[in-house]
């Protein structure tokens, strides 16, 4: 994943028109609902893992 990809959609009502928002790398603005939110991309999980079961495979 590249630092430099965008959302297509809104989290919160699914609208496509989005602006970048602020200086703040990652920071997004939502004109359909009017809210702004921060995407990060915090990282890669181990094969076989998932958020639910703490990241051991089973």
């Amino acid at each position: 994943m590249t630092e430099r990809a965008v959302p297509f959609h809104c989290p919160y009502c699914g609208e496509e028109d989005l602006r970048p928002s602020g200086q703040r790398h990652g920071a997004w603005q939502c004109a359909a609902c009017n809210r702004a939110f921060h995407l990060t991309f915090l990282g890669l999980l181990a094969r076989g893992a998932s958020a639910s079961d703490g990241g051991e495979e089973r």
